[in-house]
């Protein structure tokens, strides 16, 4: 056997033997918020336990990426540090260069940033405090706004500005025009990307396409389950049937008679997107997260 050859088994084989490190923080970080949820106000425990989440899976991304794409020290850590987005192959790998962002999306970034800043520190509290669901609602999407369609997307651009793949994490879901496109293409693409890789590319060929999608709808809402429910401590179980039902969508979007119906394009497309997506809603952020987290969230910042 050739010496490359050797050397390409050795390091696959010591790779695979270290591969432990690698899901290390996720099977630990969580676990450690967890336990502490008893000492913790529900808003400071559901940010500890996300970003546990979302640190330990940004960290399995980069550890699977590390060893497979040669890249410089800066490239890590700007990717660990400096970068929200979970596609770590596209981020380290410098010879995916890609041109400077147009002034048009700069505008947008901004404008949605200040448009989310807007909601959280003047609409909210001009709103009368027995709508409490109401003022809960507004300050979601003012959060949504603020981070991941415009601090996120103006980080992108930062990073596009000097040639580094750095994927937007929203790419104007609303334009999408079936369950499968804004699921796919457009609605947090981080997750999304960690998803396909993990879930989705090991167990579509045993499963089938379908099978692996509706898992990985089932595992989402499991997490949001565990960063909404428990936070909140009530309405166990309403976040995952908000998602095995965008899996039930799309299986009739992909069906014979979801295809004969045109339920994946056009306004009908749209319309059956719409349906899925907002109806429950509620049952995502349910009032027991509202009241009992993102009220007390709000008065906290609001007190800075």
């Amino acid at each position: 056997m050739p010496l490359s050859e050797t050397k390409e088994i050795e390091s696959a084989e010591i790779a695979r033997g270290c591969s432990w490190i690698g899901w290390l923080p996720i099977s630990v970080l969580p676990l450690m918020a967890v336990a502490c949820r008893n000492q913790l106000p529900p808003w400071v425990f559901m940010w500890v336990l996300s970003f546990a989440i979302y640190l330990s899976l940004k960290w399995l991304t980069w550890w699977r990426a590390r060893s497979q794409i040669a890249h410089s020290a800066w490239r890590s850590a700007a990717y660990l540090l400096a970068w929200p987005g979970m596609d770590a192959g596209a981020f380290l790998d410098a010879t995916q260069r890609v041109p400077p962002p147009a002034p048009r999306t700069w505008l947008w970034a901004t404008l949605e940033t200040i448009l989310g800043a807007t909601l959280l520190w003047v609409v909210v509290r001009s709103l009368p405090h027995g709508e409490s669901l109401l003022r809960g609602w507004a300050a979601m999407l003012g959060l949504i706004l603020l981070l991941h369609f415009g601090t996120f997307q103006i980080v992108a651009l930062l990073w596009q500005s000097v040639g580094v793949n750095a994927k937007a994490i929203m790419s104007a879901p609303l334009r999408s025009t079936s369950l499968g496109e804004f699921w796919g293409k457009r609605w947090n693409l981080g997750f999304r990307q960690l998803s396909h890789e993990l879930i989705f590319r090991p167990l579509h060929r045993r499963l089938g396409a379908d099978a692996a999608g509706f898992l990985v709808f089932a595992v989402s809402g499991l997490i949001h389950d565990l960063v909404i429910s428990l936070p909140a401590r009530g309405g166990y179980g309403l976040p995952t049937i908000y998602f095995l039902l965008q899996g039930t969508g799309m299986t009739i979007e992909h069906s014979r008679l979801g295809r004969r119906l045109g339920l994946g394009q056009g306004v009908r497309g749209w319309c059956f997107m719409m349906v899925f997506l907002a109806a429950p809603v509620f049952w995502l952020f349910h009032p027991w997260f509202v009241l009992r987290v993102i009220l007390p969230f709000m008065r906290a910042i609001h007190a800075l």
